[in-house]
């Protein structure tokens, strides 16, 4: 597939201090990719959150409810929620924490795993679109920095 490169000229405000705000920057880039990725999944009966937790369902780590929050910067009873959503679908399921008999590892079913193959694909179509302005190795850079911003 071909994918054609847009540039998109900056708006007039963007001459302003606050255009060069790594946070604006974030959030403006985060909320049109959030646009595009749910229109993508929306096919799935997915969006991002549950996306998300899906992806980290078919990681193999095992992730716990609690860590799930942790590292999608949720509140715990969002995470039930969506999980819940997902367990009714068949998508994923809970098991007993091997560590912490408390917690709630969640996996992803055999078919939760098929519909994540299918939903990662479009996902990555609506990534490609976002950033068509970058080349792949300004894509991978950027992917870089980010990460080590998070994470050192």
């Amino acid at each position: 597939m071909v994918t054609q490169k847009t540039v998109v000229e900056a708006p007039r405000l963007a001459a302003a201090d606050i255009g060069n705000d790594v946070g604006l920057l974030l959030a403006k880039l985060h909320a049109a990719g959030s646009v595009l990725n749910n229109k993508a999944l929306g096919e799935f009966d997915l969006k991002e959150r549950s996306f998300s937790i899906l992806t980290l369902a078919c990681s193999g780590l095992e992730p716990t409810q609690r860590e799930l929050a942790d590292f999608l910067s949720l509140d715990p009873s969002q995470i039930v929620s969506l999980v819940d959503e997902l367990e009714g679908r068949g998508l994923v399921e809970r098991a007993t924490g091997k560590r912490d008999r408390r917690a709630k590892i969640v996996t992803a079913t055999k078919e939760g795993r098929k519909v994540h193959a299918r939903a990662r694909e479009a996902a990555e179509g609506s990534e490609r679109v976002q950033l068509a302005a970058l080349s792949e190795e300004e894509t991978a850079e950027l992917k870089a920095l980010l990460r080590k911003a998070l994470w050192g």
